[in-house]
């Protein structure tokens, strides 16, 4: 996706706001009618079953139109692909690569697609603003920040929380070509350091600022002294919504600038098969079994968002598919890269990584970047029918025989 910031005069971001309303009716509506349907109770629906229910949801989406001049008003594409964009959805939740589609709330995930675009619905008007035609809506301009990708066929309008209008355009991500020096490096996240290489190399994503944490903070309070449905309350989320998408802006452009240094340096890059979503789980637990440490562990899932764990990995298959290598991360961060001894005392502190059998003492998470390379290039050498480089870095704890 390639994504532009959209300059909508007041009328036409009136008539986009429409549109999502639109969008997200069709959408809430789907959900309503699948809402049935539970893992377990019977098999999932096969292709000519979907099909099925999506026919009858447009002849439904069709006598909606017909009956409420509301929604009469609006874009029929808007309104169609919303209801595809849903069975896209449920198809993916059928073949457990997403969870399941949930229902849609006002100001949250704001946005719609247009398909069957025209080479001519898209045109520039001067060295730094473009036009894209929006049905319903007409020419809107976007800010020209690069090339847009050529041979568009679809197109996504989006709003996020600080009333920011975007449209990125559907596009092939442009692979990174490999250096074909050979070289492998391993990636090690965490929350204090968002990304330690087997290099040395120590990487954080950019956050907040003191002050700007501190004014965050301020708005926060704020914001729970202020009257629910109150224009203050309004104002208040408004301004914490910004500080929140400019820290978002930030850690984006941090994934960028390195999953694509990355994939131009080396030609495999490993890293940890993190289940992030279980790792992000609440502790809240329920009424009967409530959890514990809960707001400790909320603040743990905010520093692992925070970090951009999933980000980099995703945006790294982009650009260098094929050369990513995810690892067990079994005892990488408890083996020694020097002995291979298996301790979990040698791990001191978050930082300092101090071998109980050897002595050799490195930071922390340079240590298991460095285990996490050498199971990559184990693997590389193993399957050209070698001999595994360095040892195995991830294997169950061995008994250590001690000589009298």
């Amino acid at each position: 996706m390639s994504r532009y910031r959209l300059q909508p005069s007041l009328a036409q971001e009136q008539a986009l706001a429409e549109h999502c309303g639109h969008a997200r009716f069709v959408w809430n509506l789907a959900v309503e009618q699948h809402a049935h349907w539970k893992p377990g109770r019977k098999s999932a629906p096969g292709f000519a079953e979907q099909c099925r229910q999506l026919t009858e949801q447009c002849r439904q989406l069709t006598e909606a139109r017909a009956e409420f001049e509301w929604f009469r008003g609006g874009s029929i594409i808007v309104q169609q692909q919303a209801l595809k964009d849903f069975h896209q959805a449920m198809a993916n939740f059928f073949g457990k690569t997403h969870r399941r589609p949930t229902w849609r709330k006002r100001g949250q995930g704001e946005g719609f697609r247009i398909v069957a675009v025209k080479p001519g619905d898209v045109r520039r008007v001067s060295c730094n603003v473009s036009e894209v035609k929006i049905p319903k809506v007409g020419w809107v301009r976007f800010r020209w920040s690069r090339p847009v990708p050529e041979g568009v066929k679809s197109y996504r309008v989006t709003r996020d929380r600080a009333g920011r209008w975007h449209v990125a355009f559907a596009a092939i991500p442009e692979q990174v070509p490999a250096p074909g020096t050979g070289e492998v490096v391993g990636v090690d996240r965490g929350v204090a350091v968002s990304a330690a290489l087997s290099t040395g190399e120590l990487l954080n994503a950019p956050t907040l600022r003191e002050t700007e944490r501190k004014r965050l903070l301020r708005l926060q309070r704020k914001l729970a002294r202020a009257k629910r449905g109150s224009n203050r309350r309004s104002k208040v989320k408004a301004a914490i919504a910004k500080l929140k998408a400019r820290e978002t802006d930030r850690r984006k452009d941090w994934v960028e600038k390195t999953s694509t240094d990355l994939a131009r340096r080396f030609d495999v890059i490993a890293v940890e098969d993190l289940k992030i979503s279980s790792m992000t789980r609440s502790a809240r637990g329920t009424i009967e079994a409530p959890g514990k440490k809960v707001r400790q562990k909320a603040g743990l899932n905010r520093g692992i968002l925070a970090a951009g764990w999933g980000q980099l990995v995703t945006r790294l298959e982009h650009k260098a598919p094929g050369r990513v290598q995810k690892i067990n991360p079994r005892y990488t961060s408890q083996t020694c890269n020097a002995c291979k001894h298996i301790a979990r005392e040698s791990r001191e502190s978050q930082a300092l990584f101090l071998c109980v059998a050897c002595g050799h003492q490195a930071h922390a998470d340079v240590n298991a970047a460095k285990n996490i390379r050498d199971t990559a290039a184990g693997h590389a050498v193993a399957a050209r029918g070698g001999q595994p480089m360095g040892g195995p870095a991830n294997r169950e704890p061995q008994p250590v025989l001690l000589s009298a």
